[in-house]
């Protein structure tokens, strides 16, 4: 089982969709059998919160499932819990870095260095850009996928 933990601020916007774009790449190849994906947030702010209206709306648009969902802080154990824990932006690593234990054994990475850039998941819920947030999450979805079954 390849376990996939995507992270961002909240857990309302970018890192449910990368989950359910993510999730939704691996069946379309007839994989989630060997796949487990999730995700959290660095924060408490939006505990219990479901998906964010305009980012379930992005997704049917594109039509991508979207699960139930209900937004959740990433705890210390599960740096040894998923193989990759990936986020979205710099401030998500800085939290992953006080949060996670110093010995964990997920590799944790950012989204978009899989598509070998440098730079931060557009924000949504700051621009008001689902557009450009859906393109670089599935840019980095489609690109972590590949890796994961080079590696294989």
């Amino acid at each position: 089982m390849i376990k996939v933990l995507f992270v961002c601020h909240g857990n309302i916007c970018r890192s449910p969709m990368a989950q359910s774009v993510m999730q939704y790449l691996v069946d379309k190849r007839g994989l989630s059998g060997i796949f487990e994906i999730d995700s959290a947030a660095t924060t408490t702010e939006e505990i219990g919160n479901g998906m964010y209206r305009p980012v379930r709306k992005k997704l049917a648009s594109e039509g991508i499932p979207v699960a139930d969902h209900r937004a959740r802080q990433i705890s210390r154990r599960e740096g040894n819990e998923w193989d990759y824990i990936v986020y979205m932006d710099s401030e998500n690593e800085w939290h992953l870095s006080r949060i996670l234990p110093r010995d964990h054994t997920a590799r944790v990475c950012s989204l978009l260095s899989f598509a070998g850039r440098d730079d931060d998941v557009a924000d949504p819920w700051y621009s008001g850009d689902f557009d450009a947030a859906f393109d670089d999450i599935l840019e980095g979805c489609q690109a972590l996928l590949e890796e994961i079954l080079e590696e294989m």
